[in-house]
């Protein structure tokens, strides 16, 4: 079972790792377990109390994230040579060291023990200056070196000794000239020449305009100082790269001092978002003893709005080991528990709790089971599953442990869940360990009772309003209010007296009361349902119209006469005075019935068909004959 996803602690540490800056610390915290060391423990609580007494009185600590230059520091032992800007981002670090150390330093004043983490900071000064003094914005700078100045103020010169001589070339040939400027293809100074006049030019062409009117040339004039500059470019990205190795050796032997700032850094970025946790969340450090007792006075859920949620008070331990929690749906039980033992997880993870004041004992294992287990990959179901994870409980729990089981013993018949929440509760007692249940069977109830060292307790019910308080009231057992409820909503009384003999038998059926008169319920009038016609088989359907029938045509009102009767569509043949045309039955009506106007065994060929066509078929039925009839569309 997964305890800190149902007890909601993964919330927590997601909330928690949000407040830190470093990957490393984020990491630590989502892996971060519970402290099985009292005195570690109190040493982690009295951080958490020290950086947010810190974080309240000088504000957030000047901490950043420092991943990068982890990487940094591994390229310079691998013997690369670092970049200017990751030269500058060393710097950086090394500036944020020296602003953290300043921070801690002003902390001293408050006796603050956090402060005193200054020690195992050092600024490395004499490396930061070295790199200040010869890296600027991305690059080397030009007084890096006394050569790397020579060497760029001789490529400017040679620069402007180049744009002065195409100036020239430009001025003294005009003429020659396809524009006013010269310009800069792949990095060379060459002057833009009609095609007409390239011998005029002495040099080298390097190119051409989209026209082809117009050629770019490098003057001979000029190329003479490319080669210098060339010369002048090597020496200087030479001794660029000898400051860079110079700077690259200097980090690398300071490299032991800047890991111990980077871990240190990281170690104070994990302390402090405990504290910068501690004042969102408005929590308080919790007092750790010895005794397994456990004491919450005005505890709420973290994860719950802190305007609206029910302060829960709650004391367990001593002579009681077990609390056992009824009261009706959704009166707070469930968040009630899961209140108590986040709150005791968080502390014993070295934060602090959403209580007004807490008095927590240590424990070695925190095992429960909440909610609706129910897993359709392994078969299990809902009682399965609660059984199975009680078991797990069961097996683990010791006197070290802290306990709770929502909704003992439910899931199954109720008779038989009873009897297995008894046991459960009685294993749990053998165990020795705290816990906590919620169960609605009242034998449970009857059961902690008149058992030594396990009370009852109960969610307040606000009778009057019909809604929970969400207060727990410890030694007093609950009802699940389900009778009361029903009645204040309107439940007929006949109807409440049977619920009541169904659960209690006849004497308390006829001894109970009820708050509102008698009454019966009244049934709503409500729209019917209405059935679609099952409509007519084609037998009847054939049956309703024969041929002959003399038949009236709607809306037209014409007579006509049933050439074929009605098909499994509901459709009809009629002859009309100059036409035949298919038409739905019930735009029909018989006029009068063939049975009326024709003779038993009258031939309807001759009312139908043409006469060329009745004497076809005559001939073909005494004959064989190639003579063809027609049909009618």
């Amino acid at each position: 079972m997964n305890i800190e996803k149902q007890i909601e602690l993964d919330t927590i540490k997601e909330m928690w790792a949000a407040c830190a800056l470093t990957d490393q610390a984020k990491e630590t915290i989502r892996d971060f377990s519970i402290c099985l060391s009292e005195r570690e423990l109190k040493r982690q609580l009295q951080e958490t109390t020290d950086a947010r007494e810190l974080i309240e009185k000088l504000g957030t600590p000047p901490l950043q994230n420092i991943s990068e230059i982890k990487e940094i520091l591994l390229s310079a032992e691998k013997g690369a040579c670092l970049t200017p800007c990751q030269l500058e981002r060393v710097e950086t670090v090394l500036a944020a060291v020296k602003r953290l150390n300043d921070y801690l330093q002003k902390g001293k004043v408050y006796f603050n023990s956090l402060s005193y983490y200054d020690e195992n900071l050092d600024p490395v000064p004499e490396l930061r200056e070295e790199i200040c003094s010869k890296i600027r914005n991305g690059a080397v700078d030009d007084y890096a070196s006394k050569e790397l100045s020579q060497i760029r103020n001789r490529i400017t010169a040679c620069e402007e000794q180049m744009k002065q001589k195409a100036e020239q070339i430009m001025r003294s040939c005009k003429d020659s000239m396809a524009d006013h400027y010269y310009t800069l293809r792949n990095g060379r100074i060459c002057l833009p020449v009609k095609k007409e006049f390239k011998r005029r030019i002495p040099g080298s062409v390097i190119g051409q305009s989209a026209t082809g009117s117009t050629l770019f040339i490098v003057p001979s004039g000029v190329e003479k100082y490319e080669e210098e500059l060339q010369m002048l470019k090597i020496s200087e990205e030479n001794e660029v790269y000898r400051i860079l190795y110079t700077l690259s050796a200097v980090v690398l032997a300071s490299a032991p001092v800047l890991n111990r700032n980077l871990a240190m850094m990281e170690k104070l970025d994990f302390i402090f978002s405990k504290g910068k946790l501690s004042i969102d969340m408005e929590a308080v450090e919790p007092v750790i003893h010895a005794e397994r007792t456990i004491t919450l006075t005005g505890a709420r859920h973290p994860l719950m709005d802190k305007t609206t949620a029910v302060p829960l008070q709650f004391d367990l331990g001593g002579t009681v080991h077990g609390i056992v929690i009824t009261g009706p749906n959704t009166g707070g039980k469930t968040a009630a528990i899961k209140t108590v033992m986040l709150n005791c997880m968080m502390a014993q993870c070295g934060l602090h709790v959403t209580c007004r004041k807490a008095e927590l004992c240590m424990n070695r294992s925190y095992l429960c089971d909440i909610g609706d287990g129910q897993n359709l990959s392994e078969n299990l179901s809902t009682f399965s599953a609660h059984i199975t994870n009680v078991l797990e409980v069961l097996r683990e729990a010791d006197k070290d442990s802290f306990v709770i089981l929502d909704e003992l013993g439910s899931g199954t018949d109720p008779t038989e869940g009873m009897g297995i929440a008894v046991a459960i509760l009685e294993e749990l007692q053998k165990s020795g360990a705290l816990f906590l249940v919620t169960t609605h069977y009242p034998e449970v109830k009857e059961y902690a009772d008149r058992t030594d060292h396990i009370v009852n307790a109960r969610m307040a019910f606000d009778k009057e309003t019909l809604t929970p308080t969400y207060q727990m009231v410890i030694g007093e057992a609950g009802e699940s209010c389900a009778f009361y409820i029903a009645d204040r909503l309107g439940m007929p009384n006949d109807m409440l007296r049977a619920a009541v003999r169904a659960a209690y038998g006849e004497d308390a059926a006829a001894a109970c009361t009820f708050q509102t008169p008698e009454r019966s319920i009244v049934k709503r009038n409500a729209p019917g349902i209405v059935k679609m016609n099952a409509g007519k088989n084609p037998a009847a359907l054939a049956a309703m119209y024969h041929i002959g029938d003399s038949v009236m045509v709607y809306p037209d009102q014409t007579i006509g006469i049933v050439c074929a009767p009605v098909n499994e569509k509901g459709v009809l043949r009629v002859q009309l005075p100059n036409k035949k045309i298919w038409i739905n039955h019930k735009r029909v009506k018989l006029h009068v019935a063939a049975a009326e106007l024709y003779p038993e065994d009258y031939d309807f060929s001759i009312l139908f068909e043409t006469a060329a066509n009745r004497k076809k078929r005559h001939d073909m039925q005494r004959k064989y004959t190639d003579c063809v009839i027609e049909c009618e569309s």
